[in-house]
């Protein structure tokens, strides 16, 4: 699961963002604990609790005292918003820079798109 392009706490951290956007994590639901995620992935329970801090401080978890870390009701919200903002600015801001530069009219771009999105309705 873990590999080398970013710190593991990090793809922690990332994993289960990625499960409360793709819903397999709701809103208020309990997440294992550090030493059981520490158990089942085979690494350092500090490095697992790192993960769990971090999202704790970007209000993706939160902690119920004596009962474990659960997602926060605002999360998958609040991870798909940030996401779309960084698609657009990551993709779809550089492509259309791109295509200004390389004097691919947006029309085209457009096309291509509507094109793509047919053949994956079908």
């Amino acid at each position: 699961m873990f590999d080398d392009r970013s710190p593991i706490y990090q793809q922690i951290a990332d994993k289960i963002k990625d499960d409360i956007v793709r819903g397999l994590l709701q809103e208020d639901e309990q997440v294992m604990s550090t030493n059981q995620f520490a158990a089942f992935y085979r690494i350092n329970p500090a490095t697992a609790a790192k993960g769990f801090h971090l999202l704790t401080e970007e209000g993706i978890l939160y902690k119920k005292r004596g009962i474990g870390m659960f997602v926060s009701g605002e999360a998958r919200q609040s991870l798909i918003q940030n996401r779309r903002e960084r698609f657009f600015e990551e993709v779809v801001d550089q492509m259309l820079a791109e295509a200004d530069k390389i004097g691919v009219p947006i029309s085209e771009i457009i096309g291509r798109i509507e094109k793509a999105n047919r053949r994956n309705e079908a």
